[in-house]
């Protein structure tokens, strides 16, 4: 089936075009590297895999419930518009927000896909075109990977969110080979993974439980790229290049905040746009998941040297200032290591299968002789 016949509102058009500036660079340096962004590379290759083979797709999803959410949690609970509600409607409802959250990681992944290409392009060193293009693959595969999941698992999609597809207009139209790094790497990587290891960390089902670590356990590498790279280039410019750069993750920071509402959601069950904003403004649930969702960001924007007033002033204003201590090596070390954990399970498992298989096998012929 086509994608056109899956999305809840279909897209004017299936191609978006956004407009290519700046230089294309080569480089014919081809020994010296920096040596951390070399192992990082190696890490890259070693690290590939297959979305079709290591992850599971014969677990079953149910599209109504597809990651066990609590009712607690959803925006509409509580409500008059809940009181009204059928087991029916409220089935659509978790299926709608789940397509919703993953069609956004879809699109974010095929923006980053976009944005890893570009820089292997423009950026003027070597060692961060060659793991640009180990990165450039991995988002390949998020991207089949989420497709995969909404298409055969929820057979539902949502189009690009206008914040999400406003801050990716924004990066990748800007000429400076920095800025698909800040505005991907930083922004809108350090926003999935922190919405990514929630619902990781939440749910209670296998698949996307599958899906997700997985995924985040090339983000992190990704997020580690980005810091080397941008921490050395940003201390080689002068305070009005960084207060640009500022201003670009205020605006976005601010952006993705608004974005993370689902308010599309609530106007797909008849609620106007007006009451659907103000009943997410008034969630709890939806407060804590954006302080949560600024977890990765601010320690990384901090790191990176992007740490003026007007930056912190805007961090304080959405009260994620203290963020900025985060121990970010930490949470992506847990990232790696849920993921391998998840690998060591299911092979154990497998193994186990494979022992009572064998020793059926051997009962059953001992018990014909």
């Amino acid at each position: 089936m086509s994608t056109r016949d899956l999305y809840t509102t279909a897209p004017p058009a299936l191609t978006w075009q956004v407009p290519a500036t700046g230089a294309a660079r080569f480089s014919w340096e081809y020994e010296e590297g920096r040596e951390r962004l070399l192992a990082l590379y190696q890490k890259g290759k070693d690290k590939q895999w297959d979305g079709a083979t290591r992850i599971d797709w014969d677990l079953e999803v149910d599209p109504y419930d597809p990651l066990g959410t609590p009712d607690d949690v959803l925006t509409l609970h509580g409500t008059r518009h809940w009181a009204k509600m059928t087991e029916k409607d409220k089935g659509d409802l978790r299926r709608h927000y789940a397509s919703w959250q993953f069609s956004q990681f879809l699109h974010g992944e095929q923006g980053a896909m976009i944005c890893a290409a570009r820089i292997v392009e423009s950026v003027p060193d070597l060692d961060a075109k060659f793991y640009s293009a180990t990165q450039t693959m991995d988002e390949a595969r998020h991207a089949e990977i989420y497709g995969r999941f909404l298409h055969d698992k929820i057979g539902m999609l949502y189009p690009i969110n206008d914040n999400l597809k406003g801050l990716l207009d924004d990066t990748l139209r800007d000429s400076r080979w920095d800025m698909p790094y800040l505005g991907m790497q930083v922004l809108i990587e350090g926003l999935a993974l922190a919405a990514f290891g929630m619902i990781r960390d939440t749910t209670d089902k296998p698949l996307p439980k599958q899906i997700l670590a997985y995924v985040m356990q090339d983000e992190a590498r990704h997020v580690a790229f980005g810091r080397m790279a941008l921490r050395d280039y940003y201390q080689q410019l002068s305070d009005a290049e960084l207060r640009e750069r500022e201003e670009f993750v205020i605006e976005g920071c601010y952006l993705m905040r608004d974005r993370l509402r689902g308010v599309e959601v609530l106007e797909n069950f008849g609620i106007p746009r007006k009451e659907a904003e103000e009943l997410s403004e008034q969630s709890e649930f939806l407060h804590l998941f954006r302080k949560l969702l600024f977890s990765r960001i601010v320690p990384c924007v901090k790191d990176i040297g992007l740490w003026g007033e007007r930056l912190q002033k805007a961090y304080l204003d959405m009260g994620v200032f203290d963020l900025g201590d985060s121990n970010l090596d930490l949470l992506m070390t847990q990232d790696e290591e849920i993921a391998e954990a998840l690998d060591r399970e299911r092979f154990a498992a497998e193994e186990r299968e494979r022992v009572a298989e064998v020793a059926e096998a051997i009962a059953e012929g001992e018990a014909m002789s």
